[in-house]
């Protein structure tokens, strides 16, 4: 592919770089909502993924086979209810860079951050805070902030958020390490956004978990924004846990499964603190239906409830087509097309005076590039949904433009710039 240093303003030169694009036909796998009869300029998928067209038949085969055998679908349907939820195991372990018994397709993401802090806060006395990003994504605040007033702390002094520094909009990472260091004695968790839902920061998980490690605590991750996003090494960085949900770059549609990964250092500790449900319970014995709880050695330990086979059957949809893309591939195609829109602001800054203004470290991103409009507001964001773009709105002056490699193209590129800079 072209270099970013010989990149170009125009359609022709947009075009060219579809025409190299090896993964161009998966953008034919999804549908995308229309404006005027054509694609809209869908920059979203971090907050809503497109729907794959396959997952209408995924969800009807499920209907199908319910209609067909009633409770015996558990059993005797295409893909049996009891053990469907295994069927998105190795495809998700391998895009968050996991073993398959370290990971597990269950719930929504914030139950899942609970379930997980049931057994990895635990907090004592002298070791009970947990350092966070300040301005987390709000869920994320508030589990971290009830979980630290159900063990009967106060939020003020147990949670340390880091900042951005006066006048910036990421956060310094000297700042998280100076803080781990600092607070070394009495911290007991480090829960921190892979991926900063408001500016787009990509933080460096693997330092962050060593540091953690070498404090004395356990270190987990909300990957709501980097699960489909960025190369991930969950197992290889030794984090202690993470979750994360399924509908943004995973593309299972709203309220879509979430995600779960333990590390497999923590599986074999049957012992391990948390609040139990069925679906956890050794399988091979499951039915037996005896009181006394034995954990499976897995992931799945911390399933509560049985699969909601609709949402998986919408989330194996999406991950099939990951698994035919591949994340290497995904995440070259990611770099070039952010590149290129980070190119395209400049030459909009060029002929409007520098008005637009890249808040996202250009060296720590994954596909969102969050942009502030000087002297703009929240109209500007309705003007361009009014034109067929679709990016993202965030308070107070934020828009999140998301050019995902699995369904973007680099002419989506082009047209978001040749609709955005008349409006400017």
């Amino acid at each position: 592919m072209v270099e970013a240093a010989e990149f170009k303003n125009t359609l022709e030169f947009a075009k060219t770089l579809d025409e190299q694009d090896n993964l161009k036909s998966f953008r034919k796998k999804f549908i995308f909502p229309q404006h005027k009869g054509k694609d809209v300029v869908y920059f979203t998928g971090n907050s809503l993924g497109l729907q794959p067209k396959t997952t209408l038949f995924n969800i009807q085969q499920e209907l199908q086979d319910w209609a067909q055998f009633g409770v015996e679908g558990h059993f005797r349907a295409q893909n049996p209810w009891m053990s469907y939820h295994e069927l998105l195991t190795d495809k998700m372990a391998a895009i968050v860079g996991a073993l398959p018994a370290e990971t597990v397709m269950m719930n929504q993401l914030t139950v899942n951050l609970h379930l997980l802090m049931v057994s990895f806060y635990r907090p004592t006395k002298t070791r009970y805070k947990i350092l966070c990003e300040a301005k987390a994504f709000p869920s994320d605040q508030y589990a971290l902030q009830s979980q630290v007033k159900f063990h009967g702390f106060k939020m003020d002094d147990a949670i340390i958020e880091i900042h951005p520094r006066e006048g910036e909009y990421a956060i310094n990472e000297n700042d998280i390490f100076e803080a781990i260091e600092k607070h070394k004695d009495s911290l007991a968790l480090i829960m921190i956004g892979g991926v900063n839902f408001f500016s787009g920061q990509v933080f460096d998980m693997k330092a962050i978990t060593e540091a953690g490690h070498k404090a004395g605590a356990l270190v987990g991750f909300d990957l709501a924004h980097a699960a489909g996003n960025l190369k991930l090494e969950l197992h290889n960085w030794n984090v202690d846990f993470a979750a994360w949900c399924s509908y943004k770059y995973l593309n299972s549609g709203p309220g879509g499964v979430g995600g779960a990964f333990v590390h497999e250092k923590h599986l074999a500790n049957t012992e391990l603190p948390m609040f139990a449900g069925w679906w956890g319970h050794d399988k091979q014995t499951r039915f037996l239906m005896d009181k006394t709880f034995i954990p499976m050695k897995t992931a799945e330990r911390w399933q509560v409830s049985n699969a909601p086979i609709f949402s998986m059957a919408a989330c194996k949809a999406s991950l099939d087509i990951f698994a035919e893309a591949g994340m290497d591939a995904l995440i070259e195609k990611s770099n070039k097309l952010t590149k290129y829109l980070e190119f395209m602001i400049g030459e909009i800054n060029k002929e409007k005076n520098n008005c637009l203004h890249i808040i996202t470290p250009s060296k720590n991103r994954g596909c969102q590039i969050s942009i502030v409009a000087h002297g703009y507001g929240k109209p500007l964001f309705h003007k361009l949904i009014e034109n067929g773009v679709v990016p993202d709105w965030r308070e107070p002056n934020v828009i999140r433009c998301a050019p995902v490699p699995l369904y973007n193209s680099f002419e989506d590129i082009y047209w978001f710039k040749d609709v955005l800079s008349p409006l400017l």
